[in-house]
């Protein structure tokens, strides 16, 4: 059961593939991930298959970009999974899931996290929505997302 949900979509005149490759593809998010700019230094380390199912993302970076790994936990076509594992600045473990469905004009695109508010999150929580928290940064990945797509190839 989950604790808090937090959604942001938009719609980019790209065709699913192009937009998934750029999700399915860790190597990928430093063109259009919100986090980019935290820290020009971060340490970003990669494993498992490039792409994919089990593809996973390790960053340590400053205070504001903190630690923590992302992993691939499902693929498909019109979706795309991964589990969130926050080490710092604030230990949680979230799931993520990239929906895709075209649309007229493009592919509407749907950032969703889920997870629950424990610890450190459960106290702000009660004077911060998670939705406060974390959709500005949703909101400018699906802008950067679609700058991103919307280039030609």
């Amino acid at each position: 059961m989950t604790d808090f949900e937090v959604a942001r979509r938009t719609v980019i005149a790209a065709e699913p593939a192009r937009i998934h490759g750029l999700i399915d593809d860790f190597h990928q998010w430093v063109h259009w991930s919100p986090w980019e700019d935290l820290d020009p230094a971060l340490n970003r380390q990669y494993a498992g298959p490039d792409s994919g199912v089990g593809a996973s993302y390790t960053w340590n970076g400053n205070r504001k970009a903190g630690r923590g790994t992302m992993t691939i936990t499902s693929s498909a076509e019109h979706e795309i999974g991964v589990r969130v594992d926050f080490q710092k600045p604030i230990a949680a473990t979230n799931d993520v899931r990239f929906e895709l469905a075209p649309v007229a004009g493009g592919t509407e695109v749907t950032w969703r996290m889920t997870g629950k508010r424990t610890g450190f999150l459960g106290v702000i929580g009660r004077v911060v929505p998670m939705d406060k928290f974390i959709g500005k940064d949703f909101e400018k990945g699906l802008a950067r997302l679609k700058t991103a797509a919307e280039q030609p190839a």
